[in-house]
This record gives structure tokens, C-alpha cells and sequence, in this order.
């Protein structure tokens, strides 16, 4: 709280030059000893008023301007918690219209939109070991298996009302902890008007959303989650807002948070506004925002929505004109970026920052001082799309498509990457995952536990978006809770019990994430196999004899006395086999001990054979071997 004249001047000072990162000390509604003080920046506004169920929301408490920043401001005694409030702005041509206070962290359930005074209560936190844990140790050095959330519909209620976070505390970190998932990550759970944008367009940046109850109980979720060694990723979009007049569009009738050339601030795409990047002002009020997230709820990490939009000028579909250098390069973005990671990791330095971005090219991780944003992670949007392409595919044609799966080894350190399936795969009529897989119900299922398999072996972290897990057939609906009474199937259990083997799999062996971050994590076996669409490469750790196979058949066709070249010699046993019943499979054990024989195959010595089921997935560990 500010409590000197001294302290708003220099607050003041530093919104002006975007350096003033906790800005809504500053800015927004703020209590002091004799009741509130409100703050609202509209520097072309000839008036503002603030109004509310207080006031009758008449204009009998105009606010007086400050001249050097633009900000207007009243302290008054009349408001009491929980009322609702707004600020009227006469623009600057004159036009009257009720705005949101944009520095809110509450606001009434839509479909209305007033803020709420608020002040979130003190919170004793119990969470200390694990932030000390996460400290320590790198996420790159982790394993990190994400569990992706749209909150209010992993379940519903009979009437329709999604859960609480009280209730998704009972509910869904026990699940997310049985099912071996390290980390939540929520799709945008800042206040937004409409169920359908999902959340991608924001009003509040610094309010949870009002659908989800109260701020305090989101705050309990994360505790509880850490407590539970559960990570809480949310999703952020700095990138644009929503359009909706009563919001940040055109605040005091002339651009404020947007650019001012109207080709720049208006998203075609997605119908929303751009934030002009490149204002201080807007800078300040941005990473404000991230960092409230941070500081308040105790996150874990952030996925930065839309990069590739806050990049590029000809990313949207309207005109657009050459930067000073005639390219297509947002340095106004690309500068905001930087600094936005730059002053997160100084302030928590063990933030984990993820980039939505579809493009190569610009380096999305890695040091700033390189030139790059500095992000800890950037979604392989690629990976992604290639794979998907595969396992929709006839497995007639995939002997000529397997670059689709292999092309990925070629590029998979240039970037620290999270592999995603994620809600934008599962709907506009893309259907689920489980749906797009090839063939009949049995072989979409065989293809899932194969896919979900390449994914877990694969370098990179893992993400998946709920209703994955156990194959929901349907695509995901925003305004419905998920399939559960799928779960009644048997291949919908058994494809949920496959699924939680495989994460305990992940986190158990060290060979999938231990040296993640170096190209010595994985050697090619043989992907030149294409003929017969089997694919095996080695997993590998610190320690020299222990390291994983993986050996991927992806024909339909099961292939007896399959060779796979093994570094040393001795005896490998099966670990994983994703035709096995217990999965949905046929197999009813798994293929017994093999034993290596000194025979080349591709650049090793040695290879064992065993029996690689058709469309499926096999792991393999060393059992005895002998290094020397």
C-alpha cells in the first residue's frame, strides 16, 4: 500500500517509463485509513466519475486528474466491501460511457460486469517445502507432465454449474495425483464475459474469474496442489483483450491500451484488440499482472498465449506495413517479451515461462543476452501437427510419410520444448484424440496407447488436455463437463489405467528427462525402417547402464523376431508393452528376458530379437549387462 505522497510520485513516475511492475498498488481500487482511494488512467477523458450501488451510479463524485500521467483519482468513505463499482468516462469527444476498472481483482458473476471492493484476505501459506524443492533443482532436470484443465468443465454438476475450486480441490488434485500428472495448467482463469472464448479474451487481468468463486479458494487449490507435489501452470494473454466497449477498448475515447494505427490494434482472427506493446504504460499494467499472478497465488508458471501474434506484423489477416527495417519483425513485441521474462525470473526466478509460438523464427528459449525471449519452454506446435498427420493416417501409406514422425529428431534441441495435445486439438470439429486415430475402436485405442507411448519417450515435456487420458470419444465442449460415463467401458478404463502406468513410467525412469536439455539424451536405433513403419531409438541417463528402448510398430502387422541393436551385451527386459490386456490389448504377458547376441546392426555391436506387436509399443530396460 502506498502510504506517502512521496510513494505515489515515484509509483507515478515509474508507470510512465513501464518500470512500475506492481501497479496495482498504484492504480485500481486501494483501501487506506479513511476508506478507498481510486485510481484509473484515461489521459484523454475530459471527466471521469467514480459510481456505484453506493452513489446511486450518478455522477456525484467526479474524480480529480493528475496532469503529469493522465490518472484520475478520489478517496472517498462511502463504499463498503463487496459493493459493486465502475468508473463513468466522459471521452474525449464528449461521449459518456461506464467502463470496468481495468486494475480490479474481483468483479461480479456475468453476465454482469462491475467491479466488486474487494480485499483478499490474508492467507498463512503452507507450502514452503515445495517452493524450497523447486529452487533447487532446474525444471530441465524434472520430469514435467502436464495435465491440461479448462476449470469449469472438467465437471458439471447435473444442473449445469461447474465445480467450485473448493470442490476441484477434493476432486481433481487427488485425481491428478493418482493418475502421476506433476503439473496443472489451467486455460485462462482471469476474468473474462464469454464462456466460449474459453478464456483467450480477458477483461480483468487481475481478477480470477467470478465463475470460479472467490479468490481465496483458489489460493487453497494451489496450496493443497503443492502440498500434494502438484505444480499450477495458467495460461496468460498479453497478446489482446476483448472488444466489448465497456472494457479496455478505447478507454477514454482515443487509443489507450492499443496501438494507435487501427490496422495494428485490431485482431481480424480472433475479433479482439492488440495491446500496443511498445507504451510504457501498458507495459507496467502487463507485467503488473503477471506478477500479481505469481505473488498472490503462488503459480508455478505461465503459458504465454499467441507469441507468433505479438512477433510478427503479418500475423493477422489485414494490411500491415514494414517495420523501419522493412520486415515483418513486431519489435515493439519482441522487446516487451524479453522484458517481460526478464523481470519474472529476477522477481522468482524459479518461474517456469512457456510460449505458445508456431514460428522458427525466432529463438523462443535460452538466454535474452543471445538475442532470444527468454522463455524456459516453447510449445512444439510442429511435433505436434506432424504426429497427429501420422497416426490419422492409413498405415498403407505411412512408409511414405515417416519423415512425419522422424523429422522432429532433426530440430529437437534447438528449442527447449513442451510436446502438447492440448483443448485446440480436440474441437471445431477436429474431433478428440481417440477419434482421429486410424481404423475400428480397437485400433484407435492400439494407436492412442502408441502415440501417447512416442510422446512419454520422445525429448521435450509432456502436455495433455483432460478427457485424453482415458479417450473421451466426443470432441470437448466448453459449457459441458467431460465424458466420465465413458469410464463404464472397459477400453475407456483400461486405456486410463495405460495411461497412468505410462506417466508413473516417466517419472520413474531419470533416462527420460535426466539430460533432456543435451543431444547425448537420445541415439537413434534404426528409423530407416520405414518399410515395415517400426521406428527404435535409446533413452538415456547419467548413469551408463541405465537407459531405455523403444521400439514403435506402427503397421498393423505384428513382427516376429524383431531386431532392435543394443550398446552392450547381456540380458533386456520388457517394461512396457501397450498391447497387453490389462491396457486393452490382446497380449496376456510380455514377451520373456532377451538375450543379446554379438551381431552388428546399424552402428552397435550387438542386438537382441524379440516380438513386436502389431500397432504397438514396447519399452525395454538392461536387466544384466556388461559395460566394459
Amino acid at each position: 500500500m502506498l502510504e506517502t505522497s512521496k510513494e505515489v510520485l515515484e509509483a507515478e513516475q515509474r508507470f510512465l517509463t513501464g518500470e512500475n511492475f506492481y501497479v496495482q498498488h498504484f492504480l485500481g481500487l486501494r483501501k487506506n485509513e479513511n476508506g478507498y482511494v481510486f485510481r484509473v488512467w484515461a489521459p484523454n477523458a475530459r471527466q471521469v466519475y467514480l459510481v456505484g450501488d453506493f452513489n446511486g451510479w450518478d455522477e456525484s463524485l467526479p474524480m480529480e486528474k493528475r496532469e503529469k500521467s493522465g490518472v484520475w483519482e478520489i478517496s472517498t468513505s462511502l463504499p463498503e466491501e463487496g459493493q459493486l463499482y465502475k468508473f463513468l468516462v466522459e471521452q474525449a469527444n464528449g461521449r459518456k460511457i461506464m467502463k470496468i476498472d481495468p486494475f480490479a481483482i474481483r468483479f461480479e458473476k456475468r453476465p454482469g460486469t462491475a467491479a466488486v471492493v474487494y480485499t483478499i484476505a490474508e492467507k498463512k501459506w503452507h507450502d514452503n517445502l515445495w517452493r524450497g524443492r523447486q529452487k533447487k533443482t532446474k525444471t530441465l532436470k524434472r520430469p514435467m507432465n502436464i495435465y491440461e484443465v479448462h476449470a469449469s468443465s472438467w465437471q458439471h454438476y447435473e444442473d449445469g454449474q461447474p465445480y467450485t475450486f473448493d470442490e476441484l480441490r477434493k476432486e481433481l488434485i487427488p485425481y491428478v495425483k493418482e493418475m502421476g500428472y506433476t503439473h496443472i495448467e489451467f486455460l485462462p482463469l482471469m476474468e473474462h464475459p464469454l464462456g466460449a472464448s474459453w478464456g483467450y479474451q480477458l477483461t480483468g487481468f487481475f481478477a480470477l474469474s467470478s465463475y470460479y468463486v472467490t479468490p481465496e479458494e483458489f489460493r487453497d487449490f494451489v496450496d493443497s496442489c503443492h502440498q500434494n507435489n502438484i505444480g499450477v501452470f495458467v495460461d496468460w494473454v498479453p497478446a489482446h483483450f476483448c472488444i466489448n466497449e465497456d472494457t479496455l477498448p478505447y478507454y477514454d475515447g482515443t487509443p489507450t491500451f492499443e496501438y494507435e494505427d487501427p490496422n495494428r490494434a485490431h485482431n481480424i482472427r480472433w475479433g479482439t484488440i492488440c495491446f500496443d506493446l511498445g507504451k510504457p504504460q501498458v507495459q507496467s499494467f502487463l507485467i503488473s499482472s503477471a506478477l500479481f499472478w505469481f505473488e498472490v497465488y503462488h503459480i508455478d508458471g505461465m503459458r504465454v498465449d499467441a507469441v507468433s501474434s505479438m512477433l510478427y506484423l503479418d500475423y493477422d489477416e489485414g494490411p500491415w506495413q514494414p517495420n523501419h527495417e522493412g520486415g515483418n519483425r513486431n519489435f515493439e513485441g519482441y522487446y516487451f517479451l524479453q522484458k517481460l521474462n526478464a523481470v519474472i525470473k529476477l522477481a522468482f526466478p524459479q518461474a517456469v515461462m512457456m510460449a505458445e509460438e508456431s514460428s522458427s523464427e525466432t529463438k523462443i528459449t535460452g538466454m535474452i543476452e543471445s538475442g532470444a525471449l527468454g522463455f524456459d519452454y516453447k510449445w512444439n506446435m510442429g511435433w505436434m501437427n506432424d504426429v497427429l498427420r501420422f497416426y490419422e493416417m492409413d498405415p498403407i501409406f505411412r512408409k511414405d510419410n515417416f519423415h512425419l514422425l522422424t523429422f522432429s529428431f532433426m530440430y529437437m534441441m534447438n528449442e527447449h520444448y513442451i510436446l502438447p495435445f492440448s483443448h485446440d486439438e480436440v474441437v471445431h470439429g477436429k474431433k478428440s484424440l481417440m477419434h482421429k486415430m486410424w481404423g475400428d475402436r480397437y485400433k484407435q485405442f492400439a494407436h492412442l496407447r502408441n502415440m501417447y507411448t512416442f510422446m512419454m519417450t520422445h525429448p521435450g515435456k509432456k502436455l495433455l488436455f483432460m478427457g485424453s487420458e482415458y479417450g473421451q470419444f466426443l470432441e470437448w465442449k466448453y459449457d459441458e463437463g467431460l465424458e466420465w460415463g465413458n469410464l463404464e467401458d472397459e477400453l475407456n478404463k483400461k486405456m486410463q489405467t495405460f495411461t497412468a502406468k505410462l506417466n508413473a513410467l516417466y517419472k520413474q525412469e531419470r533416462s527420460l528427462w535426466e539430460l533432456e536439455d543435451t543431444a547425448e539424451t537420445i541415439e537413434i536405433i534404426d528409423a530407416d525402417n520405414t518399410a515395415e513403419s517400426t521406428l527404435t531409438f535409446i533413452r538415456k541417463s547419467k548413469t551408463k547402464k541405465d537407459f531405455l528402448i523403444v521400439a514403435l510398430n506402427l503397421a498393423p502387422i505384428e513382427r516376429q523376431n524383431f531386431a532392435i541393436g543394443v550398446p552392450y551385451p547381456g540380458s533386456y527386459q520388457e517394461v512396457l508393452n501397450t498391447e497387453k490386456t490389462e491396457f486393452g490389448g490382446t497380449w496376456t504377458k510380455n514377451n520373456t528376458s532377451c538375450q543379446s547376441v554379438e551381431q552388428p546392426f546399424k552402428q552397435f555391436d550387438y542386438q537382441i530379437q524379440t516380438i513386436l506387436p502389431a500397432l504397438g509399443a514396447l519399452i525395454i530396460k538392461p536387466e544384466k549387462i556388461h559395460t566394459s
